[in-house]
């Protein structure tokens, strides 16, 4: 009689335990939060722990070292100036820029937002008004943008007005009773120019003792067709050493002012108990010339212009690097893949998480990028082309022998197996994406570039 009293008052303590429906033995496991930062114009380098023996970014470089980091992320290209357009419609659509017309990609397919909700994550999203994907941001349940992206980036603070917001949103959540995860979208505004941090942020650098790109040139050696663009007017010609040293220590004292902001965020979510279970992306549109090649924008597809660096940090991911090629639209469908949300069918992203977890060394082959109808690029794990079809100019480049890209292989007659390749990848990755530019044109323009303050 005691031992069946006993084991009745054990059954009795398990479904107290379990709850009248057991609760504990059905839950299922919480999805992590996700944190995406998303950068304006930040080069591949700009970084720290990614190399940059200069700039001065703690909070970041420690995600880094704790994360995952993609040393080959592009922006596919754009069909526009305003590079960052395209990019972010590409980022939060994961389709290419050809899938449709205009500048904006559609709301009524599948998209990065729509994704997660559907997750059951609570989706929040705060950036810049102007040259962005307007259209699908709407989709976010929480859609805010900055008061006044002039004013923000003017107040020697960037990234503030963002994370203060974000605070305030983590803050209300603590009340709630629902407990969805947040996807937290955050696209900063900076370190687009104009380039203004505090005092307190430019007095860490001395213009005399930072080192120009190693590919710095005064001038661009021909018209890659984009030659006098709003990006190219911030510096006059030719690039002198000084000019590009102040406007380096301009962006490095801004890139430093964010990092001090985004560690803001990072403390707060760790005194929350949020941290360990957030997923954290850190990357940015495309990267910025700033004195490389000559050039001072991001209208061009040399690595300088079109990379930008992509970390991954947080539950599921394993710290190292890769040399992988990747997309920023990848990013939509890795975050699905990783949170255990569907990857909508028929999106040109891929999914990194094969990477990310070590089941494969890479998800493509050969990586495609353009810019308007001017500049058409294709690389593999060594090799690079571009194609000027306007100039009827060509480059190729060994990145393995030659990352920064100063010595033209092109002419060279051993290399024109190499050219002919790379020539017949690029026009498969036409077709594919259903890119009709030309790659010869009848009547080229010349070569040669005569900077506007000369003529």
């Amino acid at each position: 009689m005691r031992r069946s009293a006993g084991v009745i008052l054990l059954l009795a303590a398990l479904a107290g335990l379990l709850g009248a429906r057991g609760t504990v033995a059905r839950a299922a496991p919480m999805r992590p939060n996700v944190l995406f930062l998303f950068t304006d114009d930040q080069r591949a380098d700009a970084l720290g722990a990614l190399g940059n023996p200069v700039v001065k970014t703690p909070n970041l470089d420690a995600l880094v070292r704790s994360g995952f980091v993609f040393r080959n992320a592009y922006c596919l290209g754009a069909n526009m100036g305003a590079v960052c357009t395209p990019s972010r419609n590409m980022l939060l659509s994961g389709r290419a820029y050809f899938r449709w017309q205009g500048p904006l990609a559609p709301a009524d397919r599948p998209n990065f937002p729509d994704s997660m909700r559907a997750a059951g994550y609570e989706t929040y999203h705060h950036g810049k008004r102007g040259n962005t994907a307007l259209r699908i941001q709407e989709r976010f349940e929480h859609n805010l943008y900055l008061k006044n992206d002039e004013a923000e980036r003017r107040s020697g603070e960037p990234g503030r007005e963002i994370v203060d917001a974000a605070l305030r949103f983590l803050q209300e959540r603590e009340g709630r009773s629902e407990a969805r995860p947040f996807f937290m979208y955050l696209a900063f505004g900076n370190p687009h120019d104009p380039k203004v941090a505090a005092p307190r942020y430019l007095d860490q650098y001395d213009p005399a003792k930072i080192p120009l790109p190693k590919n710095y040139l005064p001038l661009h050696p021909f018209d890659n067709g984009e030659m006098t663009v709003r990006d190219e007017r911030l510096a006059p010609w030719p690039r002198t050493p000084e000019e590009i040293r102040r406007h380096l220590r301009d962006y490095y004292a801004v890139m430093t002012a964010l990092d001090g902001q985004i560690g803001r965020l990072v403390r707060d979510l760790k005194e929350r108990g949020q941290w360990q279970n957030t997923l954290v992306v850190f990357s940015s549109d495309h990267g910025l010339a700033l004195g490389s090649h000559g050039l001072m924008g991001k209208q061009n597809v040399y690595e300088d212009g079109m990379k930008a660096p992509l970390v991954f940090a947080g539950p599921g991911v394993r710290k190292g690097q890769s040399e992988a090629l990747a997309y920023l639209m990848d990013i939509y469908p890795t975050v699905c893949a990783m949170v255990g949300a569907e990857v909508p069918a028929g999106l040109d992203g891929k999914s990194l998480k094969p990477v990310l977890q070590g089941e494969q060394r890479k998800v493509r082959d050969t990586l495609f990028v353009a810019y308007r109808d001017v500049q058409r690029a294709v690389r593999d794990e060594r090799w690079k082309l571009i194609r000027y079809p306007q100039i009827d100019h060509t480059q190729l480049f060994d990145l393995r022998a030659d990352p920064h890209e100063t010595h033209n292989l092109a002419e060279d007659p051993k290399q024109a197996p190499q050219v002919e390749r790379l020539t017949g990848l690029l026009q498969e990755w036409q077709r594919e994406l259903g890119d009709g530019a030309p790659l010869h044109v009848e009547n080229p323009r010349p070569r040669a570039f005569v900077p506007p303050d000369t003529q």
